[in-house]
């Protein structure tokens, strides 16, 4: 089954200017980091987080609280909010607010996950400050089935398979930054897994969560590991 963000789209094409203005007030364009839309991001990533666990919660009864976990997980991140956020054409709306600001900076911002995942976040809170949670809540988890499904079919997440594998001998992870490059909106972090005090594994993203998942999956592999099976 794949996603439909129409409804999605509707909604938010719907907000009064009022809500939709900081949703596309990017921090370095805003007079204050107040005015731009960090502060809606935070709220919407809870609302997503509680849409999609109630969605699992209620359609998957026989799943685990850790395969439900593992699920979520993926649907929230940054990766998957910017797949829907391209789906809504959000990073043209940042650009069209964006129009007395320097092209090329424009196109860096629009085409940048991270900024096209709080783009979507954000959006999220506005509308559920405009129309409440139930009333958005089935639009949110349509625009995310496909997200859904691949984390059903495909995505593993390795920070959890090794935590998991390691506890069932005894043992435990700690992830460490060993960089970070770039510019602030194209960041990019090498992490290391470090297992009883050694490394094991590093693993580079374009955020720390990835460069740990990345790290995770290294330190699997080198310590020959076996995953749990599914609940």
């Amino acid at each position: 089954m794949g996603g439909d963000p129409s409804e999605l789209g509707r909604l938010i094409d719907e907000l009064p200017p009022e809500r939709l203005e900081p949703v596309f007030t990017h921090s370095s364009w805003a007079p204050d980091r107040a005015s731009s839309y960090e502060r809606l991001e935070f709220l919407g990533d809870s609302v997503l987080e509680l849409a999609v666990a109630r969605e699992l919660y209620e359609r998957y009864p026989d799943f685990s609280e850790g395969r439900m976990a593992k699920i979520r997980s993926h649907v929230v991140s940054r990766a998957s909010c910017a797949v829907v956020a391209r789906e809504l054409g959000l990073g043209a709306r940042l650009a069209a607010q964006g129009k007395d600001v320097p092209a090329e900076e424009v196109k860096r911002l629009t085409t940048n996950k991270n900024v096209l995942a709080a783009l979507l976040e954000a959006a999220l809170a506005a509308l559920f400050l405009e129309r409440g949670f139930e009333a958005i809540e089935r639009a949110v988890v349509a625009a995310f089935q496909a997200r859904i499904q691949y984390a059903l079919t495909t995505h593993v997440d390795h920070k959890t398979e090794l935590q998991e594998a390691l506890a069932r001998r005894g043992l435990s992870v700690n992830y460490s930054v060993l960089d970070v490059d770039g510019p602030p909106h194209e960041r990019r972090f090498t992490c290391a897994a470090i297992v009883d005090g050694e490394q094991r594994g590093v693993g580079s993203g374009d955020s720390k969560k990835a460069a740990e998942q990345e790290a995770a999956k290294q330190a699997f592999q080198a310590l020959g590991l076996e995953a749990a099976p599914a609940a």
